[in-house]
């Protein structure tokens, strides 16, 4: 079960124009709630919730993927959260109670569903196109500039700046491009550091942590307190090898899965997401890759709070294109 937005809105009129019910459709789906479905299938409302719950209860459909929760402000001016049912459970529902109006139902909205994806494709494919575009337009741009700056000193700071300005953007752009077309690939890392991480280290650190929250006045709380062993199972499976080689073989992709496994894996009361982002920075830092020859840090402090929550949200079906998507945040190229 999840949360949802309305959605753009549709019209469904049954065949003999007795019935007219605004239809939500979203996530490639449509959505209907009880009261709807009654007003389709002509029946009292209870006898809809009842078929609901004899669906999910016999495992025909799960609430997950079929149900979100929708808030709703009624007459009264009261906000409600209402349960929304998708495309699966409405026809369900249908075969139990009125089989000709969930038939009539089903073509409508496999129909609707059949230009919605339609449209959407066209949108998606003038997007890439256009992306693409400008892509290679602005590497072009960039790869002018560099003949032009080559062998010479630019001019100021504003050169500089420039410079650096349009590169990032352009590397930005890369990864979307490689995103979009699922291309994006783990590359241009370090070696595996000198600076190994064990549990002893890490609990010292995460203690001093602490005490500074408590210096500065913040409350502590369960702050830190591990749940079980799965933190120390977790430092050990970063350096885990198969038939003799390291499955994380450099810091980059070491350092993506301590972010990512200490926030994913809860392992520890309160804090999670903090304690994750200091050994993330610590690890990059101890190994020497926290910060470009330039100065500046591989990843700023507004990019670390995004991936922290992108990673806290995710899917866990998503970590491998997430690992990916860190390692070129923090690689040689930044």
């Amino acid at each position: 079960m999840n949360e949802a937005s309305k959605g753009e809105i549709i019209i469904y009129r049954t065949e003999d124009g007795s019935t007219t019910i605004e239809v939500s459709l979203q996530g490639d789906t449509v959505w209907l709630d009880a009261h709807q479905m009654a007003d389709l299938f002509q029946r009292d409302r209870t006898v809809i919730v009842r078929h609901i719950s004899n669906i999910y209860k016999t495992g025909e459909l799960v609430p997950d993927g079929t149900c979100a929760k929708i808030a709703q402000v009624a007459k009264d001016g009261k906000t409600r959260v209402m349960d929304l049912y998708n495309l699966d459970m409405i026809i369900s529902v249908g075969y139990r109670v009125n089989s000709l109006r969930g038939t009539q139902f089903r073509i409508w909205a496999t129909g609707v569903l059949k230009d919605h994806l339609i449209r959407g494709y066209s949108v998606n494919e003038k997007r890439l196109w256009e992306q693409s575009a400008r892509l290679i337009e602005l590497q072009e741009t960039v790869n002018l500039m560099g003949r032009v700056v080559e062998g010479r000193e630019l001019a100021g700071d504003e050169a500089t700046g420039l410079l650096r300005v349009i590169t990032d953007y352009s590397y930005a752009l890369t990864l979307l491009d490689q995103y979009d077309k699922k291309r994006l690939e783990i590359r241009n890392t370090s070696g595996d550091g000198s600076f190994v991480i064990n549990y002893e280290q890490a609990r010292e650190a995460i203690d001093k942590l602490g005490q500074q929250y408590m210096a500065e006045g913040q409350p502590t709380g369960l702050f830190g307190i591990e749940k079980d062993q799965s933190f120390r199972g977790m430092l050990g499976a970063l350096y885990q090898t198969f038939g003799g080689r390291e499955l994380y073989e450099s810091i980059e992709e070491k350092a993506a899965h301590l972010l990512y496994f200490a926030i994913k894996d809860h392992p520890f009361t309160d804090g999670n997401k903090r304690i994750a982002a200091f050994l993330f920075v610590w690890f990059m830092d101890a190994n020497g890759i926290l910060y470009a020859k330039d100065g500046r840090k591989r990843i700023g402090d507004n990019a670390l709070v995004a991936l922290s929550l992108l990673i806290a949200e995710s899917d866990p079906n998503e970590k491998d294109i997430i690992i990916k998507v860190i390692v070129n945040l923090i690689n040689k190229d930044n």
